[in-house]
């Protein structure tokens, strides 16, 4: 690999680095309708890629808006939710925005002049072109080319899809529209209004703007949505989905431990899908030579990210899931010991186990009962 960067390096400062094709990989996507294609560069692209994203990042991530959270130093998912959780509960409309292909549609053009706007530095505006117009190697080995579109995958997409944003949707909303606010990551973004009038006009002039830049919003994805406590009795949307979390009113209680109503986020059904899939695939009962601290390595980092994650907010929603976890450990438990074959004998061992070591299974400060 040392020899392998002065090579790059070499390369580089020369103008004589030529970007090899990424891989196409496909993932199926969070909502279960189709795949996404990721591009993925080979180690040695990575790096020269992660060269200019890092030089581009310290001059235009001071100048992102401060509600931009994707792909940010210091900014996480977690912090987007937080926010439009506050949101919702000053305004009572949002918009719950999606933009369709956001990844594939990206007017390079767009991209290109963005980039020469922050960098007089030639080399980094001549590979950030050869990196746009590199080409994709399809699962069935055919080579695709691309006339737009940054792969999602690559070290530099996340800026370069940053950078775009800002001149495309973040400055043109907030000169746009003074008084709304909004929360974006990526092509996810929720907007909120004062009004259902003020979120139709902004939809409007949305649709537009995405229009002049070369994108789109998903017409099945974006809509309006009524964030307020009161019961619509029309067929106005009163629920979205941001980031993995449901947006919606839940019970809730106040200090004093009275019940009330608030439009909350928690972790949504797809997001809850996805995890009860992956459960399933371990096979827990199957891997009867299995020791409890050989599942405890295994499992429970994967359990710990879902807690950090789907955890922070209202998270009883997820206590189902690891409660489901618990079960199938205990399936195993009676599979294993022949003697505690019977659900009651493996229930009172399991509890036994539970109290001596209440912190062995990463869920089991959340859900430990049988």
């Amino acid at each position: 690999m040392r020899g392998n960067l002065y090579k790059i390096w070499n390369r580089m400062s020369s103008g004589s680095y030529f970007p090899p094709p990424v891989k196409g990989v496909e993932i199926p996507k969070s909502h279960g309708d189709g795949v996404r294609l990721l591009g993925v560069p080979t180690v040695s692209d990575r790096i020269a890629q992660t060269v200019v994203a890092r030089h581009l990042e310290k001059r235009v991530d001071p100048l992102f808006h401060a509600d931009s959270f994707g792909y940010r130093p210091g900014r996480s998912a977690l912090d987007a939710v937080a926010v439009c959780r506050q949101r919702c509960w000053k305004k009572k409309w949002a918009i719950d925005l999606d933009i369709a292909k956001f990844f594939d549609s990206v007017r390079w053009d767009l991209v290109v002049k963005a980039v020469e706007s922050h960098t007089d530095s030639a080399w980094v505006i001549l590979y950030v072109k050869r990196w746009l117009a590199a080409p994709v190697l399809m699962p069935n080995g055919t080579l695709q080319q691309r006339d737009r579109g940054t792969p999602q995958g690559s070290a530099v997409s996340p800026i370069l899809a940053n950078l775009f944003l800002h001149y495309a949707f973040d400055t043109w909303l907030t000169r746009t529209f003074r008084n709304v606010q909004f929360e974006c990551y990526a092509d996810d973004a929720v907007i909120h209004c004062s009004s259902e009038r003020q979120a139709r006009e902004v939809l409007a002039r949305l649709e537009d703007r995405m229009a002049e830049v070369g994108l789109q919003l998903h017409p099945d994805k974006t809509r309006i949505v009524y964030c307020g406590r009161e019961r619509r009795r029309d067929d106005t949307a009163t629920s979205f989905t941001f980031l993995g979390f449901a947006f919606r009113n839940r019970p809730a209680k106040d200090r004093h431990g009275k019940i009330f109503t608030s439009f909350l986020p928690a972790v949504s059904k797809d997001a809850l899908k996805k995890m009860s899939t992956e459960v399933r695939s371990w096979r827990i009962h199957l891997h009867v030579t299995y020791s409890f601290g050989e599942f405890a390595k295994w499992l429970n980092p994967i359990i710990r990210g879902w807690m950090q994650y789907y955890g922070a907010f209202y998270q009883t929603e997820l206590h189902p899931l690891l409660q489901r976890i618990n079960f199938y450990l205990l399936r195993w438990v009676r599979k294993k010991h022949k003697r505690l074959k019977t659900y009651k004998k493996a229930a009172r061992r399991w509890d036994q186990v539970v109290k001596s070591y209440p912190s062995f299974f990463a869920h089991w400060k959340w859900v430990n009962v049988t």
